[in-house]
């Protein structure tokens, strides 16, 4: 029921805008009630963005299973690979997300809220992987991740902005290799 009522939610968020559609248009066009809808989701921004924890899940086993000797940099790129594939997936309707997501800034905000715990969930073992253990003064972990993570967003915007004509991951293998040129 919940990926119904998502579903419905993000009709109405690309046919209306995400700020012109109400709680109450999604839970009568699902066939619920207001109090209904957030039994499914805590708040509107969750219809678009609530899948967002489970793939940052996703990014982190992906990151685990690379091999233990690839440099953390280079797994860290291919852990994103889960999200390009989960963009691809979605086709045209992930760039029209992805447009919506650039220009919806409580949205906006809200990826960026859901992209720290992202960065909490990769920390410690990006924090094992180059030797840093017990000393969380250490920047250098989540400088990684904060990089990785600010390359993964350079990546889509420039691919937002493209009109999904460039290729993302080209883009992401371009964002990522400027940091260590």
């Amino acid at each position: 029921m919940r990926a119904e009522v998502g579903a419905v939610g993000m009709r109405l968020f690309l046919e209306q805008g995400f700020e012109k559609t109400t709680v109450d248009q999604i839970a009568a066009a699902a066939g619920l009630s207001r109090t209904s809808f957030f039994r499914y989701f805590p708040t509107k921004e969750d219809v678009v963005l609530g899948r967002l924890e489970e793939l940052g899940h996703r990014v982190l086993e992906a990151f685990v299973a690379r091999p233990p000797q690839e440099p953390v940099w280079q797994a860290l790129r291919h852990a994103f690979d889960v999200v390009l594939e989960e963009v691809a997936a979605l086709g045209h309707e992930g760039l029209r997300q992805a447009r919506m997501l650039n220009d919806t800034p409580s949205l906006k905000m809200s990826q960026l809220g859901k992209q720290l715990t992202w960065q909490s969930l990769l920390l410690p073992e990006v924090a094992r992987r180059i030797g840093v253990t017990g000393e969380t003064l250490d920047p250098r972990p989540r400088a990684l991740v904060a990089a990785g993570l600010a390359c993964l967003n350079a990546a889509v915007d420039s691919w937002n902005a493209s009109k999904g004509v460039s290729d993302l991951p080209r883009l992401l293998d371009q964002a990522m290799s400027a940091l260590t040129e």
